[in-house]
């Protein structure tokens, strides 16, 4: 009897030892204030141990804390009028803030700008990366990646090609591969909305998101040759993009996160796991946190988008899954039932 007494006991102190704990199954949710912003893409400073993210109304990058404190890292208003961020990317090595500069009154001249990592935040260059084809609703200038040389990987949503800005503020075309347009284009709100996420992988690409198609490709660095991935599953609208370090994708769209894997360096991939999101909310980003977390930002941009709304609270929102290993009070029950179920039978002998 004493026996089955201590055994319950500690079930339920370790049920609530493990509520309390980061490894219970609670996602962890960050909200936080910032009138109008309006965040259309989100980043992870590791060294700050903080997020970033930008503004579709403003030129203002905000770092957000764990616990939701924001605090204005980046007021650009030397930018031209009516200039916004869309992506944002941190540069660790060089200790540099890159964000891709919109202008919603000339969506023709975007822009890529570069900021010192370490307070003030002075600006570093402004390259303009102009594209007759921009508009509101396809962006010349979308996403940012960067490789360990600083060089930047700019995507443009309106005429499916990719900029690289050296580390000077020098740009050229990288890649208009034929392969980002060989795939129709379905009817929808959509359709005028082409290359969007990239990150730049270790091993010398590019793994990049045709919103339009559903599509994602691989584009070589050095030389921009691009390839579509073929995958297990359609996907729907893919935006933002990240990459966890045990080489695991991260594809964001309104209503999903995939969870996407390779085994032959990105000539197909595997769709294994998704989640679905808050598409009222409107997820376009995704980013890697510590210990390889997952966190979608939910900006309501498409509200901002129309211009004429007001809203204050935005959330990034930790997805968790199976996989994660942070399902521990189930596990840790399931050891202790079965030390329960031996000792009983030991005990009956």
């Amino acid at each position: 009897m004493s026996f089955t007494i201590t055994y319950y006991l500690l079930i339920l102190t370790t049920i609530f030892t493990l509520s309390q704990s980061p490894i219970s199954g609670s996602p962890h949710v960050i909200e936080f204030k910032s009138p109008n912003l309006y965040p259309e893409s989100i980043t992870y400073d590791r060294s700050a141990q903080h997020f970033v993210v930008g503004s579709l109304r403003h030129p203002t990058l905000l770092s957000v804390s764990d616990a939701g404190i924001t605090k204005t890292i980046v007021s650009d208003q030397s930018l031209p009028a009516n200039s916004s961020f869309l992506g944002v990317t941190v540069d660790n090595i060089h200790k540099r803030l890159l964000a891709v500069v919109f202008q919603h009154s000339d969506p023709s001249n975007c822009g890529l700008a570069a900021y010192d990592l370490r307070t003030p935040h002075d600006r570093i260059f402004l390259t303009t990366l102009f594209d007759a084809k921009s508009s509101t609703s396809a962006a010349g200038a979308n996403d940012v990646a960067v490789d360990f040389l600083g060089n930047a990987y700019v995507t443009n949503s309106a005429s499916n090609l990719i900029w690289k800005v050296d580390i000077e503020g020098k740009a050229s075309v990288l890649s208009e591969s034929k392969a980002f347009t060989r795939t129709p284009v379905p009817d929808s709100p959509y359709s005028s909305c082409g290359l969007n996420g990239i990150i730049y992988c270790s091993k010398g690409y590019l793994i990049v998101s045709q919103s339009n198609t559903g599509n994602l490709y691989k584009v070589d660095h050095e030389d921009g040759t691009g390839r579509r991935i073929s995958l297990n599953k359609e996907l729907t609208f893919p935006d933002g993009v990240a990459l966890r370090s045990d080489g695991v994708l991260l594809v964001v769209s309104q209503d999903k996160l995939y969870y996407i894997k390779s085994d032959n360096s990105w000539s197909d991939g595997v769709v294994y796991d998704e989640t679905a999101l808050d598409s009222y909310s409107f997820p376009t980003s995704v980013t890697v946190g510590d210990e390889d977390r997952a966190y979608v930002l939910y900006g309501h941009v498409k509200e901002g988008i129309l211009g004429n709304s007001q809203r204050e609270r935005f959330t990034i929102l930790e997805e968790i899954t199976l996989e994660s290993g942070r399902c521990g009070s189930i596990a840790v029950i399931i050891w202790l039932q079965k030390s329960f179920v031996m000792n009983r039978i030991v005990c009956a002998r």
